[in-house]
């Protein structure tokens, strides 16, 4: 493989190319939200979850502070600022032999930045959970 997952991943939050995110994630992704209880299944739905936090913690401040890194798995450690709210968080990635994503979990701190992430990316995806319910 020319670039590891985890470098494809740093790329993709670089440049938001949905294409490649796509490209990244196992058919059978399974991403796990801090806000939402219940595990999402599948590719396509896991790309709407982080193509809308792409968007809104993507914004300028947003960056990774620190890595640990497996032979199949990854945990970064990073902070951004929406609101005025500084959000402290860590993404824990876990892919398969082929260098494709089949486990993407969030999970972010203090609860007031918890609360300001479910609130902007519950905007970004309610016409899409309308649609598909």
């Amino acid at each position: 493989m020319a670039h590891s997952t985890i470098e494809r991943w740093h790329e993709i939050v670089k440049s938001r190319d949905i294409a490649a995110l796509k490209a990244l994630l196992a058919d059978d992704v399974v991403f796990e939200s801090p806000v939402v209880h219940t595990p999402q299944n599948g590719n396509a739905i896991t790309v709407k979850y982080l193509a809308a936090g792409l968007h809104v913690l993507n914004n300028g401040s947003f960056q990774y502070v620190n890595e640990w890194r497996g032979p199949h798995s990854a945990v970064l450690e990073f902070q951004s600022s929406c609101d005025g709210i500084l959000i402290n968080g860590v993404d824990m990635i876990t892919w398969n032999d082929e260098g494709l994503i089949t486990h993407f979990k969030v999970m972010i701190r203090p609860l007031k930045a918890v609360n300001k992430i479910h609130e902007l990316m519950g905007r970004m995806l309610q016409p899409e959970a309308g649609q598909q319910r």
